[in-house]
């Protein structure tokens, strides 16, 4: 495989204002100066009287349990003053907030909200919904579940709830707990069969041996869990319960690793395969789920990608030791780059090795970049050729992200974060598999909340979300958000893409703006962005000119980035930009590209400090902000942050001992 071209030069007649600015927008967020202020009062004022008549149109005959003349008691009185007070304190208090709203603000993946989930989230909550199931949440579940067939849609994956093998989703508080998700339901996946063939069930027609069963294709295991439940469904009662009896006692559900493990002895721990520069999720979610630090395998990378070649050399290795692979992870969007897997290929090399006998899941982790996926998307749900998408940029989608983001719904599950690219309150994140037969494995029963006999069909069933999701009770007014915030922009190319197009370009014009500031301040310090970006997040690396010293180097980052944070003891308006930093992993880059980028920069790769100073610090920007190129005024926010931070390096070198 190529190693990664370094970034080329892009500047020169680009001009961030010559796209049009699509003013649809401009009803979509509060704004950086609230210019929408009075548009969100009238919603939520008109919805707070809604919500008002309708507790008053609830059985309007019962009697008032709270007198009119209550609010003249004195502890009324009291109450309500001691209220004030403390709500007072607290919104004192969060103006020292971070200013997510502002073009100024470029540093975590945070920025202003999409009114429509602002909106349904603040007319949701007085109602207070629970979506663990329908019985606390008929309204919300719900629109959850319709949530996930939405977040299918964008993502590649089967969307029609009449289709066998339509995909499912659902929210999470994040992007961690749904990479749990994922871990959980792809060793129920890779343990069943194995469970099937414990139990001695011979009409199913299962593999020969634990090891062929252990490593179905996840395709063929969701078809043995669907194959089961259509055997157990034409069993009499009592047969049909014996044999469920048989085999919940055989899964690794029951039984735990330590046990299951010592039942299948020819059986090993399998390995979760993650590029080096994956979410420390994953760490989290090994031990969580007990297999094992140790069971995490990193994966090396080249050019801040996973590296292909090293991916089939370690399936080779596994497949010659007998060693099970559970997931492969590949990255739409990593959190520290922004840099775009090559899904496609970890997915073509899933298939050639489960053809081989080593099947295991591909997930996407797309926390970051999941939303990206809607600039691909035609309003019909088909995906648009490269050269189409082309068109409206300089040059995103690059070939490999493209094809990475077609590649998706191929996958067997994703990650995505709608209180990320999607603009809406934390925490929603979300989980999406590829096919909703597979979830059958992951159902727990709890008689006080769920009952009944078995769903017939897909609305109904995922009702009952309890018993599916990680978590047990949680908001409903988070699906409410999203299910709104999608109705009104769709995740296509034409309604939310709009927002995605705009964080694109600007990402854009910061790379041209970035290679400019390089030149022009060449006397002082070296700069350069170490990689193309693949989305909409940018990082910077400098260093001072005659520096060789990587400590040296990181030493003057960090002290530029100390102006670039927010520090709560010092009013926000003392702060001109905000940017976040972040570390380059020469593991992440190959031998080839810490030389290419350690040579630009004028530094010593050999002078990397294994113990202290053994990464470069790197200035990291989020470009998610709508406003940062402003069509409206001409202004760049770009440009500006580069004029500061021009004055500001130039004034660290100068004062510097």
């Amino acid at each position: 495989m190529a190693a990664t071209p370094a970034p080329s030069d892009h500047s020169g007649s680009f001009d961030p204002f010559d796209a049009a600015h699509p003013h649809m927008l401009d009803a979509c967020f509060l704004g950086p100066y609230a210019q929408n202020d009075t548009l969100l009062e009238k919603l939520v004022v008109e919805f707070l009287r809604d919500h008002v008549y309708w507790r008053r149109n609830f059985h309007p005959e019962d009697p008032l349990a709270i007198s009119t003349t209550a609010a003249l008691h004195p502890d009324y009185l009291a109450f309500e003053a001691k209220m004030r007070r403390e709500l007072h304190l607290l919104s004192a208090a969060l103006k020292k907030s971070v200013p997510f709203h502002s073009p100024r603000y470029i540093g975590h993946m945070a920025s202003d909200l999409l009114l429509p989930g602002l909106a349904a989230q603040i007319l949701t909550l007085p109602y207070n919904p629970n979506n663990v199931t329908e019985d606390t949440a008929p309204v919300t579940v719900e629109l959850e579940v319709k949530v996930g067939l939405q977040l299918a849609r964008m993502l590649g994956y089967v969307n029609d709830p009449a289709q066998p093998d339509c995909a499912f989703g659902h929210l999470t508080s994040g992007g961690t707990v749904a990479n749990y998700q994922a871990l959980r339901l792809a060793l129920a996946q890779k343990a069943f069969p194995v469970a099937l063939r414990a139990a001695g069930i011979g009409e199913l027609d299962l593999p020969d041996d634990d090891w062929a069963a252990f490593n179905l294709h996840p395709h063929a295991a969701t078809a043995l869990v669907d194959r089961w439940g259509r055997w157990l469904a034409q069993a009499a009662p009592a047969e049909r319960k014996r044999w469920q009896a048989k085999v919940a006692a055989a899964r690794i559900e029951q039984l735990g690793l330590v046990d299951f493990f010592a039942t299948h002895p020819e059986l090993k721990t399998p390995k979760v395969l993650a590029p080096v520069t994956a979410h420390y999720s994953w760490s989290k979610g090994c031990k969580l789920l007990g297999l094992g630090r140790s069971q995490l395998e990193r994966l090396p990378e080249r050019g801040m990608r996973i590296d292909v070649d090293a991916l089939e050399a370690t399936l080779e290795r596994c497949l010659r030791q007998r060693q099970p692979v559970l997931m492969a992870v590949a990255v739409l969007g990593t959190t520290e780059y922004g840099t775009v897997d090559p899904i496609d290929a970890v997915v073509d090399a899933r298939e050639r090795y489960a053809a081989r006998g080593l099947g295991f899941a591909v997930h996407v982790d797309a926390a970051w970049g999941g939303y990206l996926a809607s600039l691909l998307r035609n309003e019909d749900g088909s995906l648009r050729p490269r050269a189409e998408v082309a068109l409206e940029f300089e040059s995103f989608p690059t070939p490999g992200v493209h094809a990475a983001i077609a590649a998706v719904g191929r996958t067997d599950s994703v990650t995505v974060d709608p209180h990320k690219l999607g603009y809406l309150p934390y925490g929603a994140g979300a989980f999406v598999c590829r096919d909703h037969r597979a979830t059958a494995l992951l159902t727990e029963a709890a008689d006080y909340v769920f009952h009944g006999e078995a769903a017939p069909d897909y609305m109904t069933r995922y009702r009952r979300l309890g018993q599916i999701i990680p978590e047990g009770s949680k908001s409903g007014a988070a699906a409410a958000a999203v299910y709104v915030t999608h109705q009104a922009l769709p995740l296509d190319h034409a309604h939310f893409g709009l927002l995605s197009a705009q964080t694109i370009r600007a990402a854009e014009h910061f790379r041209a703006r970035a290679q400019r500031f390089a030149r022009e301040n060449e006397d002082v310090v070296h700069a350069l962005m170490p990689f193309d970006p693949d989305s909409n997040l940018v990082c910077l690396a400098l260093n001072p000119a005659g520096n060789r010293s990587v400590p040296i180097a990181n030493a003057f980052v960090r002290r530029l980035h100390d102006e670039l944070r927010i520090d709560p003891r010092h009013p926000v308006q003392d702060k001109q930009f905000f940017a976040s930093a972040t570390t380059l992993k020469p593991e992440a880059l190959g031998v080839e590209g810490v030389d290419r980028i350690f040579d630009a920069l004028g530094l010593d790769p050999a002078t990397l400090d294994d113990e202290n100073d053994d990464k470069l610090v790197l200035l990291r920007h989020t470009l998610m902000n709508p406003y940062l190129i402003d069509h409206e005024n001409r202004i760049s926010y770009i440009d500006l942050y580069f004029d500061h931070l021009a004055l500001r390096v130039r004034a660290l070198l100068a004062s510097a001992p």
